[in-house]
């Protein structure tokens, strides 16, 4: 049964004929005749009967019909719970971050929502291959993902809000020789010796491309996707690592520094993905708000260059 059949048995119901209820429904009396002939095939006794040249509705029918008020009472108490939901500036909207855009995010996101009438953050943070981001906005309101540059796009079923692209930069100790250089030449990077992340995650395909251009195979000493923890290892071994510039935080290790490549265009974009439904959400909006508010703050910051 649709909400239109029940709709047309219940005017016809109180109005006495098909003309008039189509009348105040705008409708042809062809149109309303179909909807009561469609709700009919789904009931097992008849609904209306012929009363001289109108139609009449039987005893079931007008049962039916009077069903009809409650399920219109019920889409409309509905349709308002949602109109309040979806204008409610408060209530809680769940966010999930890959680890260094949660680092970088999270605490200026806490102070913005700090305060009342803001809504209520739930964070969370997840390190997953590029192509399980999207899944994640199954059970988080906003999720913010990274896709490296040439890897396909998202896909179509959730809404792709961009908030930054975020070059990648090679990670040294400061007495490394290719601290010295203004930018890196993929040549230059012959032999070293490099902390990767695990196979399957974007910035893997990143250095093995770089290596590539270079003429060379990249040698993977290490294989660690936290940043920080890759940091330490770096500090403590002179090797390598491919970072992002932007939401690298590097304040615990002044002895590294970041270097450009010379050749720019490899980098990741960072986008928030949401459900299309979820985004019309006012504290959605409100949080969304604040974190491009955030996200275009990091590519003026310092940078360790």
């Amino acid at each position: 049964m649709e909400l239109g059949q029940l709709r047309a048995l219940r005017e016809l119901g109180e109005r006495g004929s098909i003309a008039a209820v189509a009348a105040a429904l705008h409708v042809s009396s062809s149109s309303i005749s179909q909807q009561i002939s469609a709700l009919q095939r789904h009931a097992a006794i008849p609904l209306t009967f012929r009363d001289g040249r109108r139609t009449a509705l039987t005893d079931a029918g007008r049962e039916l019909a009077a069903a009809a008020v409650d399920v219109e009472v019920a889409l409309e108490r509905a349709e308002r719970a949602v109109t309040r939901y979806q204008g409610d500036v408060a209530g809680t909207v769940s966010v999930a971050a890959f680890h260094s855009a949660g680092l970088a995010v999270f605490g200026p996101l806490l102070s913005a929502m700090n305060g009342p009438g803001r809504p209520h953050l739930q964070l969370s943070d997840f390190d997953v291959a590029q192509e399980s981001f999207p899944q994640l906005t199954s059970d988080h309101d906003l999720v913010l993902a990274h896709r490296l540059i040439g890897s396909p796009p998202w896909p179509t079923a959730v809404h792709v809000e961009p908030l930054l692209f975020e070059p990648l930069d090679i990670a040294v100790r400061r007495d490394h020789r290719l601290a010295a250089l203004d930018a890196v030449e993929p040549a230059d990077l012959r032999g070293a010796s490099w902390v990767a992340v695990q196979e399957g995650f974007p910035l893997a395909y990143a250095i093995t491309a770089i290596a590539g251009i270079g003429g060379n195979e990249a040698r993977i000493e290490h294989r660690i996707n936290e940043f920080r923890v890759a940091a330490a290892v770096i500090a403590a071994s002179g090797c390598i690592a491919l970072m992002p510039r932007y939401t690298t935080d590097l304040r615990d290790h002044p002895d590294l520094i970041l270097r450009p490549l010379a050749h720019p265009g490899l980098g990741r974009y960072i986008d928030c993905l949401t459900r299309p439904e979820t985004r019309e959400r006012a504290n959605v909006k409100s949080v969304l708000a604040a974190v491009k508010t955030i996200a275009a703050a990091l590519t003026e910051g310092p940078h360790h260059l």
